[in-house]
C-alpha cells in the first residue's frame, strides 16, 4: 500500500469536496498515474536473466514518494565534487506556529523569505564572529512527522570560510563549535521579520483572508520563542553525503511509513520527538490524510534547495577550487561508489526476494490497477 493507491481511491472525492490549488491538483493527478499504463512504458533488460520487459514510466513529480531515488542519486553525484576537507555542521532554523497562516495563503513569499533569512543569518554572524565569508546549503521542509504544517530550514554549513579580503582560509578555533546560537537566533528573527514587512508593503501577502492582519501576526511572532539548534559536526565528507540524502529529496511521507488503508482509514508510522523519539502509529480519515499531505505541495517552480555565500550558484566552482588551494588540498575528494539498484523482471525479483518476502512482488513490479480519466481530474 502506498500513497498512489490512496489517491486513486479517494482523490476524486477529495477534489469534489475540498478546495485545492492548481499545483495541488497537478500533484494528485501525477501521483495517481505514476507507473501506470497512462504514463507509457519503456523497455528494460533484467540484470539477472537478460529477459527484456516493458516497465511503466514514473511521473517524476517531486511530491511523489516513488520518484525521488533517481533524482537524489544524480544530485548527490553532482555534489561530490563540491565538498571540502573541513568539518560540516547541520543547523536547523524553525519559526513560531503563528506564521502558519501566512505559509498557507502566501507560500511563495513566506518560504522564500524563510530560506533567505536562514542563509543570510549564517553569513552575517560568520562575518562578525568568525571574520570570514562563509557558505551554506539550505533545504526547506514544511512538515512534521504527523504531517502537520511545521516550516523549518535545514542548513549544511562548511566549518570555516574565506577571510574578508579573500587571501586565506579561516578555520574554526574549535572543530566542534560553529557559531553562537543565541546570536544566530536573534539575527534570523530580525531578517525574517524585515522580509515579511517588505512583503506586506509590496503586496505579496495580499492573499491573506480579511480577518488576518499580517502586521499583528509578525508582531506576535516576534514576542515568542524561536528555536535554532546545531548538531554535532559530521565525521567526514562521505558522511555529509549520506546525511544529505535523507533531507534533500524527501517528501512529506514515504510509502514505507504507510502501514494500511482500509475502510477509508489510513494508518502510518510516525516518530514523536516530544516523547523521546518514540515510534507511534496514527490513524486518520483518508480525506484528512490527503489534506495534510497537500499542505506540503509547494508551488510549481519553487526552488527549495538554495545556496548562499561562497557556495552561491554563480561562482561556486571557482570558489571551491580557490578554497581547496588555500586549505592545501587541490585534489577532489574520493568517495566509494554507491550501489546501484538492480533492474529485475518479476520472475527474478520473486526468486531473489522469496527468502524474506514469501515470493510477493514489490509495488514496483506488480501491475497497477487501471486508471480512468474523469472530468474532476482535469488540471
Amino acid at each position: 500500500m502506498g500513497l498512489a493507491e490512496i489517491v486513486r481511491a479517494v482523490g476524486d472525492r477529495y477534489l469534489r469536496t475540498r478546495k485545492t490549488t492548481p499545483f495541488q491538483r497537478k500533484a494528485l493527478w501525477m501521483i495517481q498515474l505514476c507507473r501506470t499504463a497512462a504514463m507509457g512504458s519503456v523497455s528494460a533488460v533484467c540484470d539477472d536473466c537478460g529477459r527484456e520487459r516493458r516497465t511503466f514510466r514514473s511521473c517524476r513529480n517531486r511530491n511523489c514518494p516513488r520518484c525521488q531515488a533517481e533524482a537524489r542519486s544524480a544530485w548527490l553525484t553532482a555534489r561530490e565534487s563540491e565538498l571540502l576537507p573541513v568539518p560540516y555542521f547541520h543547523v536547523v532554523f524553525t519559526v513560531p506556529e503563528v506564521f502558519n497562516t501566512i505559509a498557507l495563503y502566501c507560500p511563495e513569499a513566506f518560504y522564500a523569505a524563510l530560506l533567505r533569512a536562514a542563509g543570510n543569518a549564517l553569513l552575517d554572524v560568520g562575518r562578525v564572529k568568525l571574520k570570514a565569508r562563509m557558505g551554506c546549503l539550505t533545504v526547506l521542509h514544511t512538515w512534521g512527522q504527523n504531517l502537520s504544517l511545521h516550516p523549518h530550514v535545514h542548513c549544511v554549513v562548511p566549518g570555516g570560510g574565506f577571510s574578508l579580503e579573500g587571501s586565506r582560509w579561516v578555520s574554526l578555533r574549535n572543530a566542534a563549535y560553529l557559531l553562537p546560537l543565541n546570536v544566530l537566533r536573534a539575527r534570523f528573527k530580525t531578517l525574517l521579520c524585515q522580509s515579511l514587512y517588505e512583503a506586506i508593503r509590496s503586496g505579496e501577502l495580499a492573499r491573506l483572508p480579511r480577518p488576518e492582519n499580517p502586521w499583528q501576526i509578525i508582531a506576535k511572532a516576534a514576542t515568542q520563542q524561536w528555536i535554532v539548534y546545531a548538531k554535532q559536526p559530521f565525521g567526514g565528507p562521505e558522511q555529509v553525503l549520506e546525511y544529505l540524502s535523507r533531507y534533500t529529496h524527501r517528501v512529506a511521507i514515504s510509502n514505507a511509513r504507510i502501514l494500511s488503508f482500509a475502510e477509508d482509514k489510513v494508518s502510518f508510522r510516525w516518530r514523536d520527538y516530544a516523547d523521546g523519539h518514540r515510534s507511534k502509529i496514527m490513524t486518520l480519515d483518508a480525506l484528512e490524510f490527503l489534506r495534510r499531505f497537500l499542505l506540503h505541495v509547494l508551488p510549481d517552480g519553487f526552488v527549495r534547495i538554495r545556496y548562499f555565500g561562497f557556495l552561491g550558484n554563480h561562482h561556486r566552482h571557482s570558489n571551491i577550487e580557490a578554497a581547496r588551494k588555500l586549505i592545501g588540498c587541490s585534489l577532489e575528494l574520493r568517495f566509494r561508489q554507491r550501489p546501484k539498484l538492480p533492474v529485475l523482471c518479476a520472475v527474478c525479483y520473486a526468486c531473489r526476494d522469496s527468502g524474506r518476502d514469501n515470493g510477493r512482488l514489490s509495488a514496483r513490479d506488480r501491475p497497477p490497477p487501471p486508471v480512468t480519466r474523469t472530468a474532476s481530474h482535469v488540471v
